[in-house]
């Protein structure tokens, strides 16, 4: 997938950053190391090209443990299945297809709180990623806690302002909230 600039996703898009997710049922994979786990998900061209480029990764392994929503019609949790949220750093992917015809609210909306993602206390990480660029968009990011999360998400008054304006005016088609345990994080491949 494309990303965006500065750690988020952008009008305009960042062709020096990509993001690859692969999800996969960890069941089939039992006591895998992590550098045979990549080159089997993600194969000898991938590996091969960032190699060849010096490219610089970041490699998550991930859990998903609460959420809802889906991504093109898939669910990734039960959100009937309740888990304790883990202690210590989580990973957040939202997503969402936007409506045709609330583009331009949606894309006026962005900076005020993109602009306060990175001052948030707690934040760590954060990509902008979209398999279709300004319509099918999403923001990865990792935090020190849930806690850190919850206090930008659900206090920050530009982004509650977002979060009702979507609701209200009906931005999305389609949307998701995932939130990880980070089983591990940045392992060179």
């Amino acid at each position: 997938m494309g990303s965006g600039r500065n750690g988020t996703f952008d009008i305009r898009p960042d062709f020096n950053q990509w993001a690859i997710m692969v999800f996969f049922d960890a069941d089939q994979y039992p006591d895998m190391d992590i550098k045979p786990l990549s080159n089997l998900l993600l194969g000898k061209f991938i590996l091969g090209w960032w190699k060849v480029f010096s490219a610089e990764t970041r490699f998550f392994l991930l859990e998903p443990y609460t959420g809802h929503g889906t991504w093109d019609g898939r669910s990734f949790v039960d959100p009937k299945n309740k888990t304790a949220d883990p202690e210590g750093k989580i990973a957040v992917l939202t997503r969402a297809t936007i409506r045709m015809s609330r583009l331009m609210h949606f894309w006026k909306a962005v900076p005020k709180t993109a602009d306060q993602l990175e001052t948030n206390k707690g934040f760590i990480y954060s990509i902008g990623i979209g398999e279709i660029p300004f319509i099918k968009q999403a923001t990865f990011s990792v935090w020190e806690s849930i806690e850190d999360m919850k206090a930008f998400a659900y206090k920050k008054m530009a982004h509650q302002d977002v979060i009702r304006r979507t609701r209200k005016e009906s931005w999305y088609s389609e949307e998701m909230f995932l939130r990880f345990k980070i089983i591990v994080e940045n392992v060179p491949l």
